[in-house]
């Protein structure tokens, strides 16, 4: 008798695909990875020796186009919009300032405004570092850190707004449905780790970013490619783990039955990249189930270690526990991981609306220690070199006052600050400059396809040569008009 929740699909054996996995009772199509169904079709396929079709993962390693410096990276996004005055972008002149309303061209969510209130900096700055580099009392541990940090304080975006603004800095694009940079990322050069998903995504623990998964879509490329939502503790991935009462061999032989009809199947019809996909994300599925935890299980560190980024620490333990995890799922051959400070509410991410102290305080006191424990960790280990670290938000903060009274400030995409460090980035620089209120990019100014093309050099992927064909055009993450990586900051 059939299950009429199920309907359609190619028949064998008397049974579509979908009944005889419910009827076997395995349920292996609840685990996350099943979502990885998209377009992809292996271009090494062929007959193994038993005559079935075999098939190398669409995440097997690619030659980069020219020698990479960075194997990985870990894209710490302060999600919200950190406010670049309060943090890296030094600007004395606005102390004097604060309170009084001057003659100021500001875009936010409250429209163009040609005048405003000044916000004087609500912390002091001091120098750190062999460099010098002038930095908030906000950060005392990253201020540690600067030599080995690449500032760009003359990043621009293309929207003011949290939704389009998170896309932008994403996907290099203000509309949904167009690949992430971890997909590009995965897409160029597979992942190192056959067992464990290539681009990985931690999320706050008070939730997502708005618009959730459009952030680490695939877009229109293979779903294969789309980032996959881990926890840095407890069950690291939500459904992986197998049914009650199924053990590892019945899982195992009821896998390689499938695999087989579905095989037979392929054969017959060569050019049904679903089905290629799905078998592909069915073996890595069963792979993760084993490493997966394994990944996440931080009993081998060492106290020095969980200390170092804060593990254990009411203040820092959530997202110190997220850099950690990040060094380990880099140790094992992850590409790319993103890693999300902020939830899903003003009050809950760096989205300073209703004033900087409390907002600022709070968050920059969450990520500080691991962050800089994060640097730490993967220079000592040698891992720096090889690993590029990204921070930043979606835009910046306005010199101004939001509202008529209060210190919050309106976002800002006209200038903000971004650093990198390790992957082959110069430490001790500061390269582009905002003016004297910090609120426009005035000197080598920097676009969001810019970072994404420093990136993707950083990996050894040219950013105007990497394409996905879709739509009739070539498509790039730094668009069909191509985009030059940071010079300045490339060592």
């Amino acid at each position: 008798m059939k299950n009429p929740a199920n309907s359609g699909g190619s028949q064998f054996c008397g049974r579509t695909r979908r009944e005889f996995l419910w009827e076997t009772g395995g349920g292996f199509t609840a685990t996350a990875l099943a979502g990885m169904l998209g377009d992809s079709f292996f271009a090494n396929q062929g007959l193994a020796a038993d005559g079935q079709t075999k098939f190398e993962s669409p995440l097997a390693v690619k030659k980069p186009h020219f020698k990479a410096k960075a194997k990985s990276v870990i894209f710490l996004f302060m999600y919200g919009g950190p406010s670049q005055v309060e943090t890296f972008d030094y600007k004395p002149k606005l102390y004097p300032l604060d309170g009084k309303t001057i003659e100021v061209k500001t875009f936010g969510r409250g429209g163009r405004k040609s005048k405003g209130r000044v916000v004087g900096p609500k912390w002091k700055f001091k120098r750190y570092g062999k460099c010098g580099k002038m930095v908030s009392d906000l950060f005392p541990h990253l201020g540690t850190c600067v030599d080995d940090i690449g500032f760009i304080h003359s990043m621009y975006a293309d929207s003011p707004l949290h939704g389009s603004a998170l896309l932008n800095m994403n996907s290099g694009r203000v509309l949904s449905g167009n690949p992430c940079i971890g997909t590009w990322a995965t897409y160029g050069l597979g992942s190192e780790n056959q067992n464990l998903p290539g681009f990985v995504v931690m999320l706050s623990k008070k939730g997502g970013p708005i618009s959730g998964a459009k952030n680490w879509t695939s877009g229109y490329m293979p779903a294969s490619y789309q980032g996959t939502v881990v926890k840095a503790s407890g069950t690291p991935i939500l459904d992986l783990a197998r049914p009650a009462g199924v053990s590892k061999e019945a899982q195992r032989r009821m896998l390689d039955q499938l695999n087989h009809m579905n095989s037979a199947h392929l054969a017959d019809h060569p050019t049904n990249s679903n089905l290629a996909a799905r078998i592909a994300s069915y073996e890595l599925a069963f792979n993760m189930q084993k490493h997966a935890p394994e990944a996440v299980d931080f009993s081998q560190e060492s106290e020095a270690t969980r200390k170092l980024y804060g593990v254990g620490e009411s203040r820092t333990d959530d997202f110190g526990s997220k850099c950690l995890l990040a060094r380990r799922l880099v140790e094992r051959g992850v590409r790319f991981i993103q890693v999300y400070s902020g939830g899903a509410h003003n009050d809950d991410n760096w989205d300073a609306h209703a004033g900087m102290e409390r907002n600022h305080t709070f968050h920059a006191g969450n990520t500080d220690k691991p962050i800089a424990g994060l640097i730490k960790d993967l220079k000592q280990r040698g891992l720096l070199d090889e690993t590029l670290i990204v921070w930043g938000g979606e835009f910046g903060r306005q010199p101004t006052a939001e509202y008529a009274k209060g210190t919050g400030r309106d976002h800002n995409s006209y200038g903000f600050t971004m650093f990198m460090a390790g992957g082959g980035i110069k430490g001790g620089v500061s390269v582009g400059k905002t003016d004297e209120l910090g609120g426009h990019a005035i000197e080598d100014r920097f676009h969001v396809r810019n970072l994404h093309a420093t990136i993707l050099t950083q990996m050894g992927l040219d950013p105007n040569k990497l394409s996905f064909f879709y739509n009739g055009l070539n498509q790039r993450l730094v668009g069909v008009e191509g985009a030059e990586p940071i010079h300045q900051l490339i060592s």
